[in-house]
């Protein structure tokens, strides 16, 4: 299921499949028709979904609200049809909330970042103080960097707190952890870190997508550990997990249900769409 059937990954996962003996099929949540009280219970292009032996979630696309729930409710039917969706709408949900997730993470006792969310614009300033006048601003659902700003004047912080308050926005401040201009990014399918590289960049954002470099590396056994079981504490099976490196120690930043691969795919030896194509496939068998 993916928004680009000719996109990078896409493409890698159908090639992947078809070399373990899968047929691919690319669908669009644009072209579901999903019924109650009719059979097929969701089609596509005349297709019966719900025939397919398993399912493998790209991103789920940008949208209105109610775009996105009926995404996530489609999703969520398929698997109670008995179709194996990867991942699972339910942690899907789990891991695109910022909030949701570090919640879980910390419970679970994974160290993460101290973090603040609110809706008004006081209580939010308190916290930009609470967490010692340096911060990151990011939007509570969003990736690859987009739309997050460092704040460390109270002035900004004050106009930036209001703006975000009067357009009914959820205000997610996070301490600035400072990096050396780079953190982790590991790749987990099923129980095992596939590939990890470490994102370099000129400035405090991390992400491929904004200019950072991809570089290799091996995580060693706490490092990739806190990976496996962050993935595992929201249920994704196969995802990125963006991990910091601080003098205090490793955090767990975000865990990512959806994960491109490209520029990590640049770095490692391993065929990562190779590594989930036969993840999926046995999972079928079984």
């Amino acid at each position: 299921m993916t928004r680009n059937a000719q996109a990078w990954c896409t493409a890698q996962l159908r090639e992947a499949l078809g070399k373990v003996g899968a047929e691919p099929i690319t669908l669009n949540f644009g072209h579901i028709l999903a019924r109650v009280g009719g059979r097929p219970a969701v089609e596509s292009n005349r297709f019966d979904v719900a025939g397919l032996a398993a399912m493998i979630v790209r991103p789920i696309g940008s949208g209105s609200l109610d775009q996105v729930i009926l995404r996530i409710d489609v999703l969520h039917r398929l698997e109670r049809l008995g179709l194996p969706v990867i991942n699972s709408p339910s942690s899907i949900e789990r891991a695109v909330d910022k909030y949701h997730a570090l919640c879980m993470l910390e419970e679970r006792g994974h160290p993460v970042p101290r973090t603040a969310v609110a809706e008004g614009w006081k209580e939010a300033l308190g916290s930009f103080y609470e967490l010692g006048g340096d911060v990151v601003v990011k939007p509570l659902f969003g990736s690859r960097g987009v739309g997050s700003t460092r704040i460390s004047d109270p002035d900004i912080a004050t106009r930036v707190f209001k703006l975000l308050a009067q357009h009914r926005q959820a205000i997610y401040v996070q301490e600035y952890l400072p990096h050396g201009g780079r953190d982790i990014r590991a790749f987990v399918v099923g129980r095992e870190v596939v590939a990890s590289m470490y994102r370099v960049a000129e400035g405090w954002k991390t992400n491929v997508s904004q200019g950072a470099r991809p570089v290799q590396t091996k995580l060693e056994g706490g490092l990739s550990e806190l990976a496996v079981n962050a993935v595992g504490t929201l249920g994704c099976e196969i995802a990125g997990v963006d991990l910091m490196e601080t003098p205090k120690g490793p955090v767990v930043l975000e865990v990512n249900s959806q994960p491109g691969w490209k520029g990590l795919q640049s770095v490692t030896e391993r065929w990562i769409a190779g590594a989930i194509a036969r993840y999926v496939v046995e999972k079928c068998k079984r």
